[in-house]
């Protein structure tokens, strides 16, 4: 769901944002669900760098705003030219095995709700976020392309949280079949960065799960860190491509202004990593020099998770600039500033 931040300090922080672009945002209402989150907060720096007003942009906030409930969903749907759909329930491994029941629900609910008032409200645009969760446990071929989605069952533990986003997929493709709505449909990869769910250790992924346990076993002179899995399918390494999200904010960006055709697109980066690589990069930029001591009772997830990222440049433009080591950076500095 959406956050609790205050919406005006939020945009009021985006008022002199430098090299503004005039694009077709400019005097448009935009709606941006999740907009005080992880994601949503470079998305709407994006949108007013690109020429959108600050004050024409509402970040519905929770409780408030209950975007399961279809009332929740005309009120903020009402006169708005754009959607920028972010919010989501989401999180890592451990959250998904939790709730299964409450992802698929929480996810379905908010998306069908949101998409059928804003198609009422006539809403020009409509820009639903799925995730990589919804591509089949082992696809045909890697890297993973859009028209392999339906070529398989997810993996188990994402499934629920994958298919109730796949749904809103379908969802978008009809109604713009039927009514002309324009909805397109944006597929990120792990999404890393500052603002992750470093402070909520049940939503939290790989990245700031690894980051927040070596800083604190450098600090604090533990011995050892444990980490889940084995980093290995069937003896083959696990591997995972992540996106910064200041990077993933700007794909999103341009497509809401560029691309207006039913078919998904990837947003990623275009190059994976091994789980244990990741591992020991980030042991290394962190400092640590300790032990890695291996659970495995925790599973390893997806095997491998890969984008083929050609339909996004080609479509619109989009090339992510970040380099991991660079991103990994930032983030583990970010971190270090804010954790107390």
């Amino acid at each position: 769901m959406c956050e609790k931040s205050s919406r005006t300090s939020l945009i009021k922080s985006f008022k002199n944002v430098p090299g503004i672009k005039l694009s077709f945002f400019k005097g448009k209402k935009i709606l941006v669900t999740g907009g005080a989150g992880f994601l949503g907060e470079p998305v709407i720096r994006k949108l007013v760098g690109w020429g959108a007003d600050p004050g024409n942009i509402f970040v519905p906030q929770f409780p408030e705003y209950d975007l399961r409930r279809p009332e929740a969903c005309s009120k903020v749907a009402a006169g708005q030219d754009i959607v920028i759909h972010l919010a989501a329930n989401a999180g890592g491994i451990g959250w998904n095995r939790a709730h299964p029941g409450s992802l698929f629900f929480d996810n379905a609910a908010m998306g069908i709700h949101l998409m059928e008032e804003a198609r009422k409200a006539g809403a020009q645009k409509f820009v639903q976020i799925g995730t990589v969760c919804a591509y089949p446990f082992l696809p045909p071929r890697i890297p993973f392309k859009e028209d392999d989605l339906w070529e398989g069952y997810p993996e188990p533990t994402n499934a629920p949280y994958g298919i109730a986003k796949k749904m809103l997929m379908v969802m978008g493709q009809a109604y713009r079949a039927e009514y002309g709505f324009s909805v397109i449909y944006l597929l990120p990869v792990n999404l890393y960065g500052p603002r992750d769910h470093f402070f909520e250790p049940e939503k939290s992924h790989v990245i700031p799960a690894l980051i927040q346990k070596f800083v604190e076993a450098r600090e604090s002179g533990a011995a050892q860190v444990e980490v889940w899995g084995s980093g290995f399918y069937q003896g083959v390494p696990v591997s995972r491509e992540f996106l910064y999200v200041e990077d993933a904010a700007e794909g999103i960006v341009l497509a809401t202004e560029r691309y207006d055709k039913p078919e998904p697109v990837n947003i990623g980066a275009g190059r994976e990593i091994a789980i244990n690589d990741l591992i020991e990069l980030i042991r290394r930029l962190t400092g640590f020099t300790g032990k890695i001591v291996r659970d495995l009772t925790r599973p390893d997830g997806q095997p491998r998770r890969f984008l083929d990222t050609t339909r996004a440049r080609e479509e619109f433009g989009f090339v992510a600039q970040t380099s991991f080591e660079e991103g990994l950076r930032k983030t583990i500095e970010w971190y270090k500033q804010h954790r107390k």
